[in-house]
């Protein structure tokens, strides 16, 4: 009974903070703001990149606003989970959502959504910028990505991937599209730490996945990386070649993560969030937390980062339906 009075006290004491800074005026509404803790939803699992550039961030915003920001994993559904999550939250500022290329995409890929990305989130910053890597076990016959290209025109090879429309998939769709190959898709779940294994056992021919989550075992020497997404050599790893100076010109993919919130969330919020979030990411130990991730922090308006949302709808679209992928 205490526990359930004490509980109920706590509930009625956080709404009535909530009403006093929703009465205030819009400039003190964004100068109270935060009075309570912050949700902050990933929509992959704990363990991979995404949740890791979550936490980093996250740490460093609790520092910043005197309130916790949780960290809470709803991996799934290609992040569906999440996205919807966070759509239907209360747009008060205290749910945030941890976006990638999935966010644009997954309409695309996914019929039946409940909430529209365009209109149901509004964009605050961009986090940063990464690219995917492609890899083989350390004994493959490949040795360069022009060997695993001729041995795809003479047999069935296969490659994994985090999922079906994840970014390291349709990465993959854009290779094999431009390199005029066909390669099998083995989706695993979330961070695939059963793909890693398959992989080392020699069960499967390659595996594409993002710099966070692979290049810690290329510099373990577990796994060869035959190539990396990005236009140009990361700073991180020089000596992995870029796709297109491997034979595949012109390609060239960037990942990224970027804060949204719900719609309607008041936009002297979500300049706030905005600023503090550039803040954070212009912390020189935040930005050494991130380098082994590969991630290149990049804090943008909410603005800009509408404006890659539709650049990537733009270009995945076609490729999406010219393979026909569907989300699963």
């Amino acid at each position: 009974m205490k526990l359930r009075r004490r509980s109920l006290l706590h509930l009625t004491a956080g709404a009535a903070a909530a009403a006093a800074v929703a009465g205030l005026p819009h400039s003190a509404r964004a100068q109270a703001w935060p009075a309570r803790a912050v949700h902050f939803v990933v929509g992959f699992p704990a363990g991979g990149g995404a949740d890791a550039t979550t936490r980093i961030l996250a740490a460093r915003l609790s520092e910043l606003w005197g309130q916790q920001v949780v960290v809470e994993n709803r991996g799934g559904a290609g992040g569906n989970l999440a996205h919807e999550m966070v759509a239907h939250a209360s747009p008060e500022g205290y749910t945030m959502l941890m976006g990638t290329n999935s966010v644009p995409v997954n309409p695309f890929l996914f019929s039946g959504l409940t909430f529209d990305p365009l209109t149901d989130f509004a964009p605050v910053s961009l986090i940063g910028t990464y690219p995917n890597l492609m890899v083989v076990p350390v004994d493959s016959p490949a040795k360069t990505l022009q060997d695993f290209i001729a041995r795809a025109r003479r047999e069935k090879v296969t490659y994994a991937s985090p999922g079906v429309g994840s970014s390291p998939h349709l990465a993959a769709e854009l290779f094999k599209h431009m390199a005029k190959i066909d390669i099998t898709h083995v989706p695993y779940r979330g961070v695939a730490a059963g793909a890693m294994n398959d992989l080392l056992a020699g069960r499967l021919d390659a595996m594409f996945n993002t710099t966070g989550s692979l290049l810690q075992s290329v510099r373990a020497g577990q796994v060869r990386a035959l190539a990396i997404s990005s236009a140009r050599r990361a700073q991180n790893a020089p000596d992995i070649p870029t796709f297109a100076e491997s034979g595949v010109p012109g390609y060239a993919v960037q990942s990224w993560y970027g804060v949204f919130v719900p719609a309607r969330t008041p936009p002297e919020i979500v300049n706030k969030m905005q600023a503090d979030v550039a803040a954070a990411l212009a912390d020189p130990a935040v930005q050494a937390r991130f380098e082994p991730l590969g991630v290149t922090v990049a804090s943008s308006t909410p603005q800009e980062l509408a404006a890659r949302m539709k650049a990537e709808a733009e270009l995945w679209g076609p490729i999406i339906k010219a393979a026909n992928i569907r989300g699963e």
